[in-house]
Parts: C-alpha cells; sequence; structure tokens
C-alpha cells in the first residue's frame, strides 16, 4: 500500500510539471496566429480610389448625355468620326442629319472640311425642330440668311471644355458668342446647352448643342 501511494503521488507530481509547460505551448501558437492575422491584414491592398473626375473637373473626352446616343464603332463612332474632317464626319450622326442638309444647301461643306483648327456647336435634329416649320423652310431656303447662322456655329480656334467655362469668342460670321459652365454643363449664348462635348474630328472639336443659336446681327 506505501508503495502504491508513492507511485500516485510521483504521477501527480508530474502531470503538475507538465500541465503549464502545455499551457505555454499553446499560448505561444495563439500569438503567433494572432500576429501573422494582424501582419495579412495590414499588407491587403487598399481599396482602389474612384477615377472619376470631381465634380466640375472638365472632361478629357466626349461628354454629355447625348453621347450615349453615338454608335460604338463606323464611321459614326467617336473614333470614326475623329478621322474625318467635319462636315463629313457630322454626316455620319444620324443626330445631326438635319445640320448637314443646311450645310450642303449652304454651300459650306468644302469651308468647313478645309478648314484647321476650328470649333463647330452642332444643333441637333431636335434643335432644328424648335424653329417653325414655315420659318425654318424660309431660312433653308435663302441661302444668304443661312449661311449667316450656319457661320455664327463656328469659331475659328479649337476649344477645351476649359476654355468653355466663361470666355466670349468671335465666329466665322463676324459676331460674337458667349460660353460658361464647369466639368460637363456647358451653355452657349445662356440659352444652348451641350448635350455631347468635346467630340474631335480630323479638323474640328464639336459641341453638339440643343438649341440653334442666332447671330445678333
Amino acid at each position: 500500500m506505501t508503495a502504491f501511494r508513492y507511485r500516485r503521488a510521483a504521477l501527480a507530481l508530474t502531470a503538475a510539471a507538465v500541465l503549464p509547460l502545455t499551457l505555454t505551448a499553446c499560448g505561444g501558437d495563439d500569438s503567433s496566429s494572432d500576429a501573422a492575422a494582424d501582419k495579412s491584414s495590414s499588407s491587403a491592398p487598399a481599396e482602389e480610389k474612384s477615377s472619376a473626375p470631381a465634380e466640375g473637373t472638365p472632361a478629357d473626352g466626349p461628354f454629355g448625355p447625348a453621347c450615349a446616343t453615338v454608335p460604338k464603332d463606323g464611321a459614326g463612332s467617336f473614333d470614326g468620326m475623329a478621322q474625318d474632317p467635319v462636315a463629313t464626319a457630322a454626316s455620319n450622326n444620324p443626330a445631326l442629319s438635319t445640320l448637314v442638309t443646311a450645310v450642303k444647301k449652304a454651300g459650306l461643306v468644302d469651308t468647313l472640311n478645309n478648314a484647321q483648327n476650328i470649333t463647330v456647336f452642332a444643333p441637333t435634329n431636335d434643335a432644328f425642330a424648335k424653329i417653325p416649320k414655315a420659318d425654318l423652310d424660309k431660312v433653308l431656303a435663302d441661302k444668304e440668311m443661312l449661311t449667316n447662322i450656319l457661320t455664327y456655329h463656328v469659331v475659328g480656334e479649337k476649344l477645351s471644355p476649359t476654355q468653355l467655362e466663361s470666355g466670349t469668342y468671335d465666329t466665322l460670321q463676324k459676331s460674337a458668342l458667349t460660353t460658361k459652365g464647369s466639368g460637363e454643363n456647358y451653355t452657349v449664348n445662356d440659352t444652348s446647352k451641350v448635350v455631347c462635348g468635346n467630340v474631335p474630328t480630323a479638323n474640328a472639336t464639336v459641341y453638339i448643342v440643343d438649341t440653334v443659336l442666332m447671330p445678333k446681327s
């Protein structure tokens, strides 16, 4: 019996000695795991920032709600129009068919295509539709009046969106137009809104507008 009691006491002492070592080893593993997790978390790539331009910042390329209607490919696409002079490029855009008809009637196709570094404010079909039909027919039948109106839509230099923020520019018609705005919102003469702007062609920058511009004289 005495030998048995000594054996039990020895086992108890051994267990008491081993237990703290086991707990220490387990605690060390947890710390290593936590450290690894923290390191992994800190080394994770930061969330990407939005590349959208800040509000009020001029766009680098074409902008505006009407740009969504421009074909994605072909001669009428942005890439296609960039290869052609402005009158030819406009003829490939269905939304500008009335303007193209007017340019042909005025005999301005070669004038526009041969000009260098110009800006064209191009009214959409809907812009021409705002003019009463009788008045529009009268204008289309009068070459001098038509030329006067169309050349008022052309500035003899390429204008960037930044230049449109606040400016007065002489037109080929010889009288001036004014522009103002910021970001992707611009108006011409306070009444005509740019609906698709900063469109490049081979010899011009085009700003498609929703209202026909009328010269003051």
